[in-house]
């Protein structure tokens, strides 16, 4: 949640670029007309000549003053653990990503807002048509984002992703990473009412988990083990046992209205020993028949109250530290015997640049006191590098210094070749060399339209639709992700063309410095505009799925047929399993190689010891041949293609068809 397209915050030195100018000067043009037709003059075209000039030969000093050591050459640091240097994750939506169980499937009743919702609601089909509406949507109103689709429920459940353990291994990704799985009402379940139970419907036992928990007080001592907690615990062993890890979401600046201690504020108001774990204005009065009632909730969300911090910002109340602190150890001890072997390897941070700093001090020193090889990773969306050093961080979710420039050049193609070597170089030397290599390298999340999606709506400047951000090349701008917002939002499938660029994103993904992750159903072909098309139920290769007929806006629309795309899939697998086989993409240094603004071709090398890797890049509409560097006694192997066929050891040079790439190996 790019020179004077400020291509990083803060960072205003640097020299624009011809893109940036160019983009400024697409800005001021009158509507309809072409970019390529703007009124410029005779000096502004000499003026960008110059400053292209300036500006190579500045990034050239900056990226050759700059080293990216291989990880052997690295310094140690304790908050980066070795395994995650050799990750692949992948983001589960446990919601939506398989019903393994369905006699626990949710209720009417566990709904956020029940009342509100017609009588004859019921859950949804996996394999329907993700626009037709039910009748109890239709009852609700005719809008399909405000009337329905936030209460639909698909019934996934942790049985579901026990399930599925053996399609996630062989896709060849070794730690999952789950939105959060803790017990709360709405369906994305940020809203948590409790952060020491998995949520009921999760589990085998909601009605047993539920009775349970009520008789349990906010002491920890009083917790019990419930059916879904005990699931989850086996989730965790079935992990290990395939060598396999997992970390989890934690949200630890707000809780939902059900959340005990908030609960209890509601219910006592000024009495209650929570009054001053939460941000309130006013409390009741009881002598009045209104609701004075007030408190901050999480950007004015009623349902996220905010919890308090003090010491002006600088920490977490004492009391929902203390809490938080105690959930902890639960999760990544939950034996407490003082092996971690049977807990959680580590967390995912929920809006972590909105928790004071001295509180992710005190977390992450605790943290890796239960497990020093435990992986702690902010959601933080811009430059994090100060952030995660104050604050003790393994990595960030890294949208800033990977999905941005990676949505600027091969999605949309409108950031150059050589400024997208230049600000991948710049943006992750920001960071120590060993954090760099554990970077999330995600580009789409629950947080955003889906990649596919990206690449069927990027930007078309021969329609003069320029970037409304250009500092982040539009990445998850509201108002060009979803036709909730934007009526000219694309919803249809990708064609051939669009999944050759996917292809090309996923090869910079595990070619990469970094650990990649991928968004359930990415390799199943899924697309989806954001929240809430994005959370789709999961395309499973056992399952017959309705076309896409419906349109989120009634507009006419091709139906699309839904089905697992294997031929994507194996792509997807046997670029995965390249990086596990090839430990110079893991832990290699990086340089480039070249890069070329005219054809759009951008080549990079990684090394190892004596073994080298080029990637070659061509984002650009024309084929484009590729010189190699000289080699003495061994060969050039291809080992990847995004699709093409060429020679199978080139060794002088070779060429690289339009939205192809290309993994060499020596």
């Amino acid at each position: 949640m790019a020179g004077n397209i400020d291509f990083a915050q803060g960072r205003l030195t640097r020299i624009p670029s011809a893109l940036t100018l160019a983009a400024s000067l697409v800005l001021v043009l009158p509507v309809g007309c072409s970019p390529n037709q703007g009124p410029r003059t005779e000096q502004a075209s000499a003026e960008l000549e110059s400053v292209k000039t300036s500006e190579v030969a500045a990034a050239n000093r900056d990226e050759a003053a700059i080293p990216s050591p291989a990880w052997p050459e690295v310094k140690g640091n304790a908050t980066v653990p070795e395994w995650a240097v050799d990750a692949v994750f992948y983001q589960v939506f446990p919601e939506r990503f398989r019903n393994g169980d369905s006699s626990n499937d949710p209720t009417r009743e566990s709904l956020e807002f029940p009342d509100t919702v017609a009588e004859n609601w019921a859950i949804t089909p996996w394999t329907g048509d993700w626009y037709a509406r039910a009748d109890w949507e239709q009852a609700d109103g005719d809008n399909f984002y405000e009337h329905g689709v936030f209460n639909r429920r698909y019934g996934g459940d942790l049985q579901g992703i026990l399930d599925g353990l053996d399609y996630l291994q062989s896709l060849g990704v070794n730690t999952l990473y789950l939105n959060p799985v803790f017990y709360a009402r709405s369906l994305h379940k940020y809203d948590g009412a409790s952060m020491h139970h998995i949520d009921p419907y999760f589990g085998p036992d909601p009605a047993g988990d539920f009775a349970l928990m009520a008789k349990e007080t906010s002491a920890p001592e009083t917790w019990q083990w419930t059916a879904a907690d005990k699931l989850f615990l086996k989730l965790i062993a079935d992990l290990h046992q395939r060598e396999m890890r997992i970390i989890i979401d934690g949200v630890f600046n707000h809780t939902g209205r059900d959340f005990f201690a908030f609960a209890d504020l509601m219910k006592n108001q000024k009495k209650s020993p929570y009054k001053e774990w939460y941000i309130v204005s006013t409390f009741d009065d009881p002598e009045t028949p209104g609701d004075e009632f007030k408190y901050k909730g999480w950007w004015g969300v009623h349902t996220l109250p905010e919890f308090t911090d003090i010491h002006q910002g600088a920490d977490l109340h004492p009391g929902p530290k203390q809490y938080v602190m105690d959930i902890t150890s639960r999760w990544m001890d939950p034996n407490g015997d003082g092996d971690p072997s049977d807990g959680i390897d580590g967390w995912r941070l929920d809006v972590a640049n909105e928790v004071p700093i001295a509180f992710w001090k005190d977390w992450n020193a605790h943290v890796r006191q239960l497990n020093g090889a435990a992986y702690t990773v902010a959601e933080h969306w811009e430059d994090a590098a100060q952030f995660l050093a104050e604050g003790g961080f393994s990595a960030t979710m890294n949208y800033h210094a990977f999905a941005f420039p990676v949505k600027g050049f091969l999605i949309d193609g409108q950031l150059s070749a050589h400024d997208f070597a230049r600000e991948l170089t710049l943006r992750r030397q920001d960071f120590p060399p060993a954090t760099s290599f554990v970077l999330q390298n995600l580009i789409d999340s629950h947080d955003t339209n889906r990649l596919a999606s990206m690449i069927v709506n990027r930007p078309d400047y021969e329609k003069a639709q320029p970037y409304l951000q250009p500092h982040k090349f539009d990445y998850d701008v509201s108002e060009r992700v979803s036709p909730r917002y934007w009526k000219e939002c694309n919803v249809q499938a990708p064609n051939a063309e669009e999944r050759k660029i996917q292809r090309l994103v996923v090869l910079m993904q595990m070619t990469y410095v970094g650990a990649p992750m991928i968004y359930y159903g990415d390799e199943a072909g899924m697309w989806g505009a954001d929240d809430p098309c994005d959370r789709m139920p999961m395309v499973w290769q056992d399952m017959t799925f309705e076309d896409q007929s419906h349109d989120p806006l009634n507009r006419q629309r091709t139906p699309d047929p839904v089905s697992f795309a294997q031929g994507l899939f194996d792509f997807y697998q046997q670029a995965i399993s390249l990086r596990s086989e090839l430990p110079v993409l893991r832990r290699g240094s990086i340089a480039k190689v070249l890069t070329d603004d005219d054809a759009q071709v951008y080549v990079f090398q990684r090394k190892l010891g004596d073994r080298q890797v080029i990637i070659a890049i061509n984002r650009g509409a024309e084929a484009f041949t590729v010189t190699l560097p000289e080699v003495s006694e061994s060969k050039w192997e291809v080992k990847l293609t995004t699709g093409f066929e060429g020679d199978e050891s080139p060794q002088k040079e070779f060429t690289l068809p339009a939205h192809e790439g290309v993994v060499l190996y020596r």
